[in-house]
């Protein structure tokens, strides 16, 4: 016989719980960036507040072993919680970035999933991977960003989030260090804002349901 529902609540640890308020919201945020990233991504988060409650995916493209000295600069840096993604692991709240030679997918079970078999486009990880997969299961509630980078990599999911209604976002020129990416993701219909811009109207819309 299974315990009373607040019997088994108060025996989930913390994030267990938070995790419900996001399953009801369902809304989830892929960001995906290259050359010029890191710079990019920083003034993204840094506009979002510790109780920001939409969870963010991110695919970097970077030299493998400096994925994790830069996750570990970002967690003291912002105030939400920034951590490399691990497979199985439920969705919530705060930043969770693709490891180095992973894919990084969100399953229809709202748990992550990670891939270190298939490549994509010459990249492992994969913007193009990630943001596809949260159109898939968030729909009209993904929410897909492409920051500045060499290459069309993201361009693809960003128009599988468009197609189902989600919402899309890319770097401007005059702010990208390299303007491939977002140009192709703006080809796609993206809206041009620069990173600021981008991490204000993020605050936005997690503000606008009622944080």
């Amino acid at each position: 016989m299974s315990p009373p529902a607040d019997e088994r609540a108060a025996r989930e640890p913390r994030a267990e719980r938070d995790y419900r308020s996001v399953a009801r919201r369902e809304k989830v945020i892929g960001i995906c960036a290259s050359t010029g990233g890191p710079q990019a991504l920083t003034s993204v988060l840094e506009r979002l507040p510790a109780e920001y409650a939409i969870p963010i995916l991110v695919v970097q493209h970077m030299t493998p072993g400096f994925l994790a000295g830069m996750v570990q600069w970002l967690d003291q840096r912002l105030a939400l919680p920034v951590r490399l993604a691990r497979g199985g692991e439920r969705l919530q709240p705060g930043v969770w970035f693709a490891p180095d030679g992973a894919h990084l997918e969100l399953h229809c079970t709202r748990r992550l999933a990670l891939d270190a078999n298939t490549t994509v486009g010459n990249h492992r990880p994969s913007g193009d991977v990630l943001l596809a997969s949260i159109a898939r299961v968030a729909g009209a509630q993904a929410i897909a960003v492409v920051l500045s980078g060499i290459g069309r990599d993201g361009a693809k999911g960003l128009a599988a989030v468009a197609a189902a209604g989600g919402r899309t976002l890319a770097q401007d020129e005059r702010s990208s260090a390299v303007y491939g990416m977002p140009r192709v993701a703006a080809q796609h219909g993206a809206k041009l804002l620069t990173p600021a811009a981008i991490g204000e109207e993020l605050a936005a819309i997690d503000w606008a349901e009622g944080r």
